[in-house]
């Protein structure tokens, strides 16, 4: 098998969530420990830090990576879904995992894998594993796939948990109130092992609170003394946030909801720092050039590890910006900030795919703009002309394009240089977009 036939069976014969949604959805680990005890359970071979939560995930796993990256760590980094190329899902130190390795481990297992008949996130997750361990890295971020308690990243027992925060998606899955979902979020709180809380509410706090004392584990909340004290855009748009631990920092991520993520961030940091794993020492110039060289990983964090689609800057004039937003809780952030840009003119390339909840984030979307929905091409995408039929329920002005290079390419046409153009609504979208166009 060469690489590109590798790729094609494990999207094509495995059943894939992200392709096929419910279909590809795989509930349990049983699979999940035969593919770990097949490889003699590479993950216990390296510290590991484990990641949940609705929103957030990428960027704190990426942000935490970097700064990993800048102490001297060989870092793996394990997250979902990609945007462009499959390997951005398996990298170290930035550096995605090589086709000679995925193919080679695809050939190699093939015939263990027509028996098991596993997902394709539970192969992926036990390739991810594999690869850090043959590859020695120190530690490896890992990201939850789908809730926690079930996901089939949860065989790990970290160093350090982080859940973001809770909000409304994939309640078909993992329930329908705030309470269910935190639950499910929560199970990935080990014993002994400190969690850091990124944002709570009052259904969710007593959630994880009854969980860390059942597995009498610490629990950081991020919002408690959290560490961003005020922050400002600065003229080429980046954000510049003042923090009672690092001081400023300059931020390349521009989108409004990264500042409570900035919080998860340090506040994660600074537990490393407490467990030792992050430089914190009394001595005031090594302190200072540490912090130095944090300071710099966050304001490098897309070079470091390839972050890429959050409000993410592709073009000027007209600017063009993508993101990879999805949901009611991203877009109660990016409604507001895309309705708030001083831009005359803007242009809206928007698609969803058909589980999300669509008319939720229909009435977040602002008025004031002009529209062309589109389908990515994926089987979960809704159809640009039944999202363009809801939107214009919602008294959104608009039209429909067939495909993604199609719509962009009328969005283009519609704008002057001073306008504003912004691609986004599904990471398929988002990523079908970066591959055509950038």
């Amino acid at each position: 098998m060469d690489y590109n036939s590798v790729i094609e069976y494990l999207f094509q014969c495995l059943p894939s969530f992200e392709q096929h949604g419910k279909d590809g959805y795989k509930e349990g680990l049983s699979n999940t420990f035969e593919l770990d005890k097949h490889y003699g359970s590479p993950h216990r071979h390296y510290a590991t830090i484990h990641i949940a939560g609705t929103n957030g995930k990428g960027t704190c796993s990426h942000s935490i990576a970097a700064v990993l990256q800048t102490c001297g760590y060989r870092v793996g980094l394990y997250t979902s879904p990609h945007l462009v190329d499959f390997r951005e899902r398996i990298k170290i130190n930035g550096q995605p995992i090589s086709r000679e390795y995925v193919t080679s481990f695809v050939e190699e297992g093939k015939a263990f894998f027509d028996t098991l008949h596993p997902s394709f996130f539970e192969l992926t997750t036990a390739m991810a594993f594999k690869y850090f361990k043959d590859m020695d890295v120190d530690i490896a971020i890992i990201e939850v796939g789908l809730g926690g308690r079930l996901d089939c990243t949860n065989i790990i027992t970290p160093i350090l948990s982080v859940i973001t925060n809770i909000s409304y998606d994939h309640t078909q899955y993992l329930g329908t109130e705030l309470k269910q979902i935190a639950e499910e979020k929560a199970g990935i709180i080990k014993p002994g092992v400190p969690v850091v809380i990124g944002e709570v509410t009052e259904e969710t706090k007593p959630v994880f609170e009854e969980k860390a004392r059942l597995t009498n584990s610490k629990i950081i909340y991020a919002q408690v003394k959290p560490g961003v004290v005020q922050f400002e855009k600065a003229d080429d748009g980046h954000f510049i946030y003042q923090t009672w631990c690092m001081g400023r920092i300059d931020s390349p991520l521009c989108g409004d909801y990264q500042k409570n993520n900035m919080n998860t961030i340090l506040k994660s940091i600074r537990t490393l720092a407490e467990m030792g794993y992050v430089s914190d020492c009394s001595d005031a110039t090594v302190r200072e050039r540490c912090t130095l060289e944090q300071k710099e990983a966050l304001k490098n964090v897309c070079e470091l590890t390839g972050l890429q689609g959050r409000w993410q800057q592709v073009r000027t004039n007209p600017q063009v910006i993508c993101d990879t937003g999805h949901n009611v809780a991203a877009w109660e952030y990016l409604g507001k900030q895309i309705a708030a840009l001083p831009n005359k003119n803007k242009v809206i390339v928007f698609g969803m795919v058909n589980d999300k909840d669509v008319e939720g984030v229909l009435q977040l979307l602002p008025q004031e703009a002009y529209y062309i929905f589109t389908s990515a091409d994926s089987r979960r995408s809704l159809s640009a002309i039944e999202l363009y039929e809801r939107a214009m329920k919602h008294h959104l002005n608009g039209e429909h394009c067939a495909s993604v290079k199609e719509a962009y390419n009328k969005a283009l046409s519609l704008s002057m240089p001073d306008d504003f153009i912004f691609v986004g609504g599904s990471n398929y979208l988002v990523g079908e977009f970066l591959k055509e166009f950038c």
